[in-house]
């Protein structure tokens, strides 16, 4: 059975009104799990790919960072000092180490606290807490009003500026990781075909797929913003990877567990419980050697563990050296010449962002998230200020591969075409200094479930 379907534009005129929307604005309520209005910055572009030059792509997707907390002061880019509470206050951005030991609320609730209908200044109102009820000491006042020390992170600043950096980044929807990566690969959480919703957070028992618990359930928001029906985690709709395999083409999904919540195909039904569950790969340090043997798929999704992940409270401080591993490994091998790499990051994790996206319905789109696209064809030391989104990077698979649109978040996105110049000669790959190689993360880490996340 075919998967491949295209869902239904809105009408002529709320696609009209949509576009004149502007960041911090927001137009007309559109229908959750279709296609709705965008702002005129989405407008669709080809990248003009001459044939034959992108064959492969690698799609990075950390967790839970915004793009004041990660790159702040990155040049060129729009990152703030400081940010405002609800009572009005100005509060200075602090510097805290990646591998803090709490997390904050990153509900869909929580995105409508931070976004306050624009004003971009509700981010106390998420409280900071311990994981999974452990004591973490005390925890900073303001503490998500926070950055990174570039020391931190050297290897993701590093790939920035070699290559190129997005700062109108913007996760797709608006909750938490479960959700996130469904619309990573599908452009949309909805839960079938057709329907008017989407889902709109973590399962409430912490457990997804479709061979969950029956008791297993997840939230559900419908058009006007209401959050009060639930549905069983195992969706039926078209994906990506139904796209390329309409094609004959490859693809693989690299994760730590086959049954967590970073595991997106776990919870599509024609994938999980049919044959091209063969391509879900665990644990995600198979892609390393992947890349060293040349086994490449023409796809590749890539999650971490939880100690790799950037995650706030369970992360040590190893992602930047992971997602620096597998760029210097497919830097370093035959196949760089035609890849296109993206580092994103599912979702803002509840720390202050300053830039208001534009809201287009119930639950598209979220806040910022960081976007780096590296490749011998990526424009060196570049940022990109236009807007982007889970969307972009779905499309610009679908024209690199000549694939239909899925008709969802892909359709109304851009298609990532000025991060690129494929007029230009590709470039001879610079390896990026990193504190772990890729044989550390393939013999050294013992294997870790990802958190459950609140």
């Amino acid at each position: 059975m075919r998967f491949i379907t295209k869902r239904l534009l809105l009408s002529a005129s709320l696609v009209s009104l949509a576009g004149c929307a502007s960041a911090g604005g927001s137009t007309p309520a559109g229908v959750p799990g279709t296609v709705a209005g965008t702002s005129l910055a989405r407008a669709a572009r080809s990248p003009q790919i001459p044939p034959n030059t992108i064959k492969h792509v690698i799609i990075i997707l950390q967790e839970n960072r915004s793009t004041d907390n990660l790159f702040h002061g990155l040049p060129g880019a729009d990152t703030a000092n400081s940010g405002y509470d609800s009572h009005g206050n100005q509060i200075p951005l602090v510097p805290i180490h990646l591998a803090q030991n709490f997390d904050q609320s990153h509900l869909h609730q929580a995105f409508l606290n931070a976004y306050n209908n624009g004003q971009m200044n509700g981010a106390n109102l998420n409280k900071p807490q311990c994981v999974g009820g452990k004591h973490c000491g005390s925890i900073p006042p303001n503490a998500n009003y926070s950055y990174v020390p570039r020391s931190d992170v050297a290897e993701y600043f590093s790939l920035a500026e070699e290559f190129t950096f997005g700062d109108e980044m913007f996760q797709t929807n608006q909750g938490q990781s479960y959700p996130a990566h469904q619309f990573i690969i599908a452009g949309t959480s909805a839960p079938s075909t057709g329907s008017n919703l989407f889902v709109a957070d973590n399962p409430i028992a912490g457990t997804a797929g479709c061979t969950a618990p029956r008791n297993s359930l997840v939230p559900e928001i419908d058009p006007a913003g209401h959050e009060n029906q639930t549905t069983y985690p195992c969706f039926e709709h078209a994906t990506l990877m139904d796209e390329l395999d309409a094609q004959n083409l490859t693809w693989k999904y690299y994760a730590n567990s086959g049954y967590s919540i970073w595991n997106a195909p776990n919870s599509i039904q024609h994938i999980r419980l049919g044959p091209d569950w063969n391509n879900d790969v665990v644990p995600e340090t198979r892609i390393l050697q992947d890349i060293r043997n040349g086994n490449l798929a023409n796809v590749s999704w890539v999650n971490p563990n939880a100690n790799d992940s950037d995650h706030p409270g369970i992360n040590d401080g190893s992602g930047p050296s992971w997602v620096a591993s597998i760029v210097n490994a497919i830097g370093q091998s035959a196949d760089w010449r035609d890849t296109a790499v993206f580092v994103t990051w599912d979702d803002w994790g509840g720390w202050y962002d300053h830039v208001a996206p534009s809201v287009i319905n119930s639950y598209e789109y979220g806040l910022r998230v960081p976007l780096i696209v590296a490749s011998p064809y990526a424009k060196n030391g570049y940022v990109s200020h236009v807007t982007h989104d889970f969307g972009s990077i779905l499309k610009f698979t679908e024209e690199a591969f000549g694939l239909p649109s899925l008709g969802y978040a892909d359709s109304l996105a851009d298609d990532l075409s000025d991060c690129f110049d494929f007029g230009a000669k590709a470039r001879k790959f610079r390896p990026i200094p990193s504190r772990h190689d890729a044989d550390w993360f393939i013999n050294h880490r013992a294997p870790t479930a990802p958190i459950e996340d609140d």
